[in-house]
């Protein structure tokens, strides 16, 4: 079992709701202990509120706290103050002007966290009917108006989401990957049938990946040349367990290497932005070591590009890395040359010009492949808030 950087929702007008997790015995081995120690209750919650209703959308919430999402922001605001509602909003505070200037990815991380809640509830007997932005929206940013209005209602003949079995080991999994052993034959066929509605794409074929292996290496070379761009995801670094306790959010580096280095100034924000250090130079090395070992890439894209769009591509974003894991593989979103600002604008024009040659917007690319045999470090949890005063 590997762990996500989730913690808990806390309540406005009192009590909490817990991540989701399977065992408080893998928490009792794990560091960092308070960022990782909600994961020791499966779709737990306390507060005053009582009801079947109440409870229901409580548990579906502390699954859907588990979503994928931009450099890990939880941009989520939730109001449960009408009885059987969730209504979504983002927190403005969460967004990443520089990467993501018109707010599209932290929408579709959005749209992932509305799917696994309604994952969620359908294994408790609950329907789901979501309302995206019902106040209208904004093309060129979000802002106070709700995301979403998700109205539940008891009924025991819904059909439970087969994919929910894998979200507890889904993950983004950011090392290298096996160049050895290739992706079976049906791979794409298996992943595709996940989508319910974005059209899917990918390739296995290896002289395609090579040439995906090279954009997605270029646009991240961009990505951290760009001093506005690069600083916007080092001032998210989390480095060492004290800083990911305190702020279980943004991008993480734990385990023995990274405590020594942070303690002893060998990485740390300052370093990494220094562009003739050894930290920035190692650094460049390590994610470049990931983008040139993928053995597939996936991508979804879209007709039009509106918020909606956006939402409904999160939802099947969500449900392809879940079939991804269910399938045993490796999965890495690679969203640098979909970014929408200036510099990047070459590797989108490519982007495009491949895959949506006729028109239409390519809203997520990830590579593929068989995971390193060792586990990885666990991930760690998150924060979010509901209004519920």
């Amino acid at each position: 079992m590997t762990l996500s950087r989730r913690r808990m929702i806390a309540l406005v007008g009192g009590g909490i709701v817990l991540a989701a997790t399977a065992s408080v015995a893998a928490i009792a081995t794990r560091s960092p202990r308070t960022a990782l120690a909600p994961w020791g209750a499966v779709g737990a919650e306390t507060g005053t509120e009582t009801g079947a209703e109440t409870e229901a959308r409580r548990r579906a919430l502390s699954f859907a706290l588990l979503a994928p999402n931009p450099h890990n922001r939880q941009p989520w605001l939730v109001d449960l103050r009408a009885a059987g509602v969730v209504t979504l909003y983002v927190d403005t505070a969460k967004l990443l002007p520089h990467t993501d200037p018109l707010n599209r990815q932290i929408t579709i991380g959005l749209g992932c966290f509305l799917e696994l809640m309604r994952m969620a509830a359908s294994h408790d007997g609950q329907r789901v009917t979501i309302t995206a932005f019902p106040e209208g929206d904004d093309p060129g940013g979000l802002d106070q108006r709700p995301i979403a209005r998700a109205t539940f209602t008891p009924d025991l003949t819904i059909t439970p989401d087969p994919l929910f079995a894998h979200v507890l080991n889904r993950r983004s999994t950011k090392e290298p990957y096996d160049t050895v052993r290739a992706l079976p034959a049906d791979t794409l066929t298996t992943l595709q049938s996940a989508v319910t509605g974005t059209r899917f794409g990918g390739t296995i074929d290896q002289a395609d990946v090579a040439k995906w292996r090279t954009l997605t290496r270029e646009a991240l070379r961009i990505e951290i040349e760009t001093p506005r761009t690069w600083r916007e995801s080092v001032d998210l670094f989390r480095i060492g367990k004290a800083e990911v306790d305190a702020n279980p959010d943004g991008i993480d580096f734990t385990g023995p290497m990274f405590e020594l280095m942070g303690a002893t100034g060998l990485f740390t924000r300052a370093a990494v932005l220094d562009t003739t250090s050894q930290a920035y130079k190692a650094g460049l090395d390590a994610v470049y070591a990931n983008t040139d070992t993928a053995m597939g890439h996936v991508w979804l894209t879209t007709a039009s590009n509106t918020r909606a769009d956006q939402l409904a591509c999160g939802a099947d974003w969500l449900r392809v890395n879940l079939a991804a894991t269910g399938a045993g593989l490796a999965f890495q979103p690679l969203s640098q040359a979909l970014q929408e600002y200036p510099e990047m604008a070459g590797p989108y024009k490519t982007v495009h010009e491949r895959l949506a040659p006729h028109g239409g917007t390519v809203q997520m690319l990830a590579r593929i492949g068989y995971g390193p045999a060792v586990p990885p470090s666990p991930r760690w949890p998150l924060d979010a808030k509901i209004m519920n005063a």
